[in-house]
């Protein structure tokens, strides 16, 4: 007899479920009987997806990497790549902001206290940082960045637009320096902190901002809200 074909949908349903419980309660939140009612299924299904309570909070943070590579890879290199750049930026609050929980979980660090991840689980989420190496490289190879290490440059962008993410999800940032203020500003600062001229930085990072408006000429199903990259 075959074996059972699993629906992908009541896999994710699952993990949206799992991320949004241990999100908003901890750890201790989490379990088969708490899951299945919050996600409407058995507790049957809970294991026969994932097996334990550890494993799928793993299968949270890598289900999360996975869907911010999904969007990394509609970005197509252009000959302008530091609008590339600031578009991976742009996508990346716009992953955080529509899976608010599965990001929260996929960087809780030590609220995640019983289901620790594992070197091998942050690798996962390392690889997601290559397509921004290669954009810096790009941008250094067009002479718009300077001529650094492009994985140091990459993790510049990373930890400057992560910062901006936590605070705006954490509802620090308000009017006059709201979080679109901020992240405009940060984008331009971040391009020229890497080498770029401010002109260009900037027309870039306006130049961006119409790509997401668009979703990539319509390439990406859903649609992206705002050009700062705010969420509707």
């Amino acid at each position: 007899m075959s074996p059972r074909r699993q629906n992908p949908d009541n896999r994710t349903t699952l993990i949206d479920a799992a991320a949004r419980l241990v999100a908003e309660g901890g750890p201790r939140s989490l379990s088969a009987r708490r899951l299945a009612t919050e996600a409407g299924t058995s507790t049957m299904a809970v294991y026969t997806y994932f097996g334990s309570m550890s494993a799928i909070v793993r299968e949270i943070v890598h289900d999360g990497f996975a869907r911010l590579q999904r969007l990394f890879d509609l970005v197509e290199p252009t000959d302008d790549p530091v609008a590339d750049m600031a578009l991976l930026g742009r996508i990346y609050r716009h992953n955080a902001i529509t899976n608010r929980h599965v990001f929260e979980v996929m960087f809780g660090g030590s609220s995640l206290a019983g289901f620790a991840l594992t070197e091998q689980d942050r690798q996962h989420g390392r690889y997601t940082l290559t397509t921004v190496v290669d954009c810096a490289h790009r941008c250094v190879a067009a002479g718009r960045f300077r001529r650094e290490d492009p994985a140091l440059l990459a993790h510049h962008m990373w930890l400057g637009v992560h910062g901006t993410v936590l605070l705006d999800l954490g509802g620090y940032l308000v009017p006059p320096y709201d979080v679109n203020l901020c992240f405009e500003s940060q984008l331009v600062g971040l391009m020229i902190g890497a080498g770029d001229d401010p002109v260009s930085a900037a027309t870039s990072v306006t130049a961006s901002g119409s790509r997401f408006d668009t979703g990539f000429g319509g390439g990406f199903d859903g649609g992206f809200g705002g050009g700062s990259g705010q969420a509707t």
